[in-house]
């Protein structure tokens, strides 16, 4: 079967405990404990095959329970999975959310920091020619820079999520991609790092169009940048001359009114989203594509959880 989308990237048995605030050092504090699949890739892949795409999802998992898990979970909602076998565990996380939805977790690589490049690369295209593939930086960066290629040489879409904000990624891997989708922490880490370009990530959502897109075409080059601001929904930027069916090169979507239980995920949800609709309607404007993946973040919010409160949903 084809494969529309290849998602290159993590999975993480998140342990997430809800607690009043969250803990301070030398604090012992109550909570609600839950335990499920997440992991940056995989809430990526789910929010992708939930959206109504066929889905591939390329990793690398340990030989135990969290690996089981991955399976099952791919076999269940239909995704294929390219699951490279690693001595180390299967990736965790540690997640705190308080009262407000705030969250601050720890995260344990494992198998995930063992993906190899080749691997990766040529899992991307043994479904058949890839529509769009997408990639974050919770995987070695060489072999999601791979991956990446992979796509370009295939004639997909390439996006790249540069989460988290303090992984290290080299200009030549940013470039690799056709579309870039920081967050304000991201975007702020990344202008820091690429351009030299000081600004607080909170300041972002305030600066004028024409200031946001000049620090998007200072990063991004030759890449549409999707800066997602939170509550105050996204802001888009297209280079010059590839504005991919848009009649404007910038501009701003707003976010949808919604009953927010738990931020987590929200980031995976736009970008599985977004390359959902990207591989079922390529003939649509990307303003279009852009307005789904936040209709669909939206309301990934209005339920507890990372993967498995992926909302099904569909692009078409």
């Amino acid at each position: 079967a084809m494969s529309e989308v290849v998602v290159v990237g993590s999975f993480n048995v998140d342990h997430v405990w809800r607690v009043a605030s969250l803990p301070q050092a030398g604090a012992t504090l109550g909570g609600d404990y839950a335990s499920g699949p997440g992991g940056k890739g995989f809430n990526q892949a789910m929010a992708a095959r939930r959206a109504g795409a066929n889905t591939r999802f390329v990793c690398a998992l340990g030989d135990d329970a969290g690996a089981q898990l991955a399976r099952a979970l791919c076999a269940a909602d239909g995704i294929a999975l390219a699951a490279q076998p690693s001595e180390s565990p299967t990736g965790t996380a540690g997640i705190y959310v308080d009262a407000a939805g705030r969250n601050c977790i720890v995260v344990g690589a494992g198998a995930n920091a063992a993906l190899d490049a080749g691997f990766a690369a040529a899992h991307v295209g043994d479904g058949g020619a890839p529509t769009v593939v997408l990639a974050q930086l919770e995987s070695p960066v060489e072999a999601i820079a791979m991956a990446m290629q992979a796509g370009r040489d295939a004639g997909a879409t390439v996006i790249l999520n540069p989460a988290p904000a303090n992984a290290a990624v080299p200009g030549a891997t940013l470039e690799l991609a056709h579309i870039l989708t920081p967050n304000e922490t991201e975007f702020a880490a990344l202008l820091g790092r690429h351009v030299g370009e000081r600004i607080e990530p909170e300041a972002l959502s305030q600066l004028d169009q024409q200031r946001l897109h000049a620090h998007c075409r200072a990063l991004g080059h030759d890449s549409t940048v999707i800066v997602t601001l939170g509550g105050s929904g996204c802001f888009v930027s297209h280079p010059e001359g590839q504005l991919r069916g848009d009649t404007v090169a910038c501009y701003r979507v707003p976010i949808e009114p919604t009953q927010v239980v738990d931020t987590t995920g929200a980031g995976d949800a736009f970008n599985g989203a977004l390359a959902a609709s990207l591989a079922l309607l390529p003939a649509r404007a990307f303003a279009e594509h852009v307005r789904f993946a936040v209709r669909y973040a939206s309301r990934s919010t209005e339920l507890a959880g990372a993967a498995l409160s992926m909302p099904r949903m569909a692009a078409c």
